[in-house]
């Protein structure tokens, strides 16, 4: 039962005792996780984490290979020096932090091999609940939008696990008005959560406190991350820990974002959650992409879908 005074977000997962926070959009998605992470952590739960990785992974040993595309990524980890997020979040979480220093990363692929991916990473940690993650608002977009941000590996990875029986499924979206820079219209954001409120799928907002433990805790992981993959900082994370810090308007954390205006703004620094299952059935092209095989077909599911459907005018918010 969800009141007030308990955010629905941490009902919905009292039931789980091993949970794994997945970035669902690729890069450093899975940083957003980890304010929930250890929360969830300090509950009590036993907690995992995992992203879909922009990472070229073929230089890895043949032993960090848990299953065909799935790999479990250690601070030891060959790969690229410049961008590699999740061995820099594993050698971060390796220095005294409550979490063990593993980050398994998917491979970029269709809908088929990463269910395939999820389904025996859910099986290998005996978890009990699956929570996507997304930098942005991407994984809300439902396809009739005027413009959908960088959908292929959110709408993949929701479509994969949406195939998979678990206890609790949900998505956790952070970093509101980020996707503006992607052409995502935020009125249709706010619309869209207002349909998936009336579908009983939408469980609230909640902030990330920069005073509590799990603020700090994240605040210092993004700088870690910015310290450590120099020319490559997360424009999502940065932005969302300028929000957390009480930053406001045109304030820039990386070299990356010079040349353009960014609104960082309190909605930046909160949790909007979801059922799973709810986002998944107001995606309009979920079947189109139930067969793809790799990215590039999940891309041209995309694009052929957009070309059948009218989309909603793009409109500013009133205030």
């Amino acid at each position: 039962m969800w009141s007030l005074g308990k955010p629905a977000l941490f009902t919905a997962l009292e039931p789980a005792q091993r949970v794994l926070i997945a970035g669902a959009g690729g890069g450093f998605d899975v940083y957003c996780g980890l304010p929930l992470a250890f929360a969830l952590t300090a509950a009590g739960k036993q907690v995992h984490l995992a992203n879909l990785s922009f990472t070229y992974l073929d230089l890895l040993d043949l032993e960090d290979w848990v299953s065909a595309g799935l790999a479990r990524i250690t601070p030891e980890a060959k790969g690229a020096s410049n961008y590699f997020p999740e061995r820099t979040l594993a050698r971060w979480l390796g220095d005294g932090q409550h979490l063990a220093p593993v980050v398994y990363a998917f491979q970029r692929m269709g809908v088929k091999p990463l269910r395939a991916a999820y389904r025996r990473l859910v099986e290998l940690l005996d978890v009990d609940a699956v929570v996507l993650v997304d930098g942005g608002t991407d994984i809300l977009m439902r396809g009739d939008e005027a413009g959908l941000g960088t959908p292929e590996e959110d709408m993949a990875s929701l479509v994969a696990v949406a195939g998979i029986e678990l206890p609790v499924r949900l998505v956790v979206s952070a970093g509101f008005g980020i996707d503006a820079f992607h052409g995502v219209c935020h009125a249709h954001v706010l619309e869209n959560i207002a349909a998936l409120d009336r579908a009983g799928a939408y469980l609230g907002a909640v902030s990330i406190p920069w005073q509590s433990p799990e603020g700090a805790a994240y605040l210092d992981a993004v700088e870690h991350a910015a310290q450590h993959t120099p020319g490559n900082q997360s424009i999502v994370n940065g932005q969302i820990a300028s929000a957390i810090r009480g930053d406001f308007g045109d304030k820039h954390f990386t070299t990356r974002t010079g040349g353009s205006e960014l609104f960082i703004n309190p909605l930046m620094a909160m949790y909007f959650s979801f059922e799973l299952m709810g986002v998944y059935r107001h995606l309009h092209y979920r079947n189109t992409l139930e067969q793809t095989e790799t990215r590039l077909q999940v891309g041209l599911a995309i694009e052929g879908f957009r070309q059948t459907v009218d989309t909603r005018p793009r409109r500013a918010l009133p205030h």
